[in-house]
């Protein structure tokens, strides 16, 4: 289990960002029965969960947990780079300008209609993420299932390799590029769905 830092500290004391860590352990966890780090039997927080990453959340009125999503620099340490480079044909996609996206957490007691608007509305806030902030790419680890999902949401998609079963799970790994045609491109897939939603990071609650 990662040692709690100080900065690591600062982020449980943002209720949005300790609501995404509970909600990833009931998530990844209790559900899918991953077998990552648990933090006081409550949060799922990894050695990625640095002052680095940056957090995409979505929050309902009442400050409870929606969706959310880590992004990760791959000019810096991250899953596909650091865990999975057997998943890629060739070089890993990295640099400044690419973020990894992991941890892509849908709030479980969602019905299944509210489940599939917060879907929406976290994939297009990725987009506005990257559109905001100089970034050309993103890359990911899904399985199989997941990977057919994303690459039907309207976006640039493919696989940067075949899937290889590792540890029970067909997996890949993917890329996908990010332009100013995307939010069209989601838009005519019924994907595009804009929402305000909560950008949290270390250096921006200090």
């Amino acid at each position: 289990m990662p040692p709690i830092t100080s900065s690591s500290a600062e982020l449980y004391a943002d209720t949005a960002v300790r609501n995404m860590f509970e909600a990833r352990k009931r998530v990844f966890v209790d559900l899918l029965k991953w077998d990552v780090p648990v933090l006081n039997d409550i949060y799922e927080i990894d050695q990625f969960d640095t002052p680095n990453a940056n957090y995409l959340i979505l929050t309902a009125d009442d400050g409870s947990h929606r969706a959310s999503a880590r992004l990760l620099r791959t000019d810096q340490a991250h899953i596909l780079g650091n865990l999975f480079p057997a998943l890629c044909d060739y070089e890993i996609p990295n640099g400044s300008h690419i973020r990894e996206i992991t941890r892509f957490c849908i709030e479980p007691t969602l019905d299944r209609i509210e489940r599939r608007i917060a879907r929406n509305q976290l994939v297009t806030a990725l987009v506005q993420y990257a559109l905001t902030h100089s970034v050309t790419d993103y890359t990911a680890v899904a399985n199989l299932a997941w990977y057919r999902q994303i690459a039907d949401f309207g976006w640039k998609c493919r696989a940067l390799g075949p899937a290889r079963h590792i540890d029970g799970e067909c997996l890949l790994a993917l890329h996908i590029e990010v332009d100013v045609d995307t939010p069209d491109d989601l838009a005519a897939a019924g994907i595009f769905a804009p929402t305000d939603f909560h950008l949290a990071n270390v250096g921006a609650m200090q």
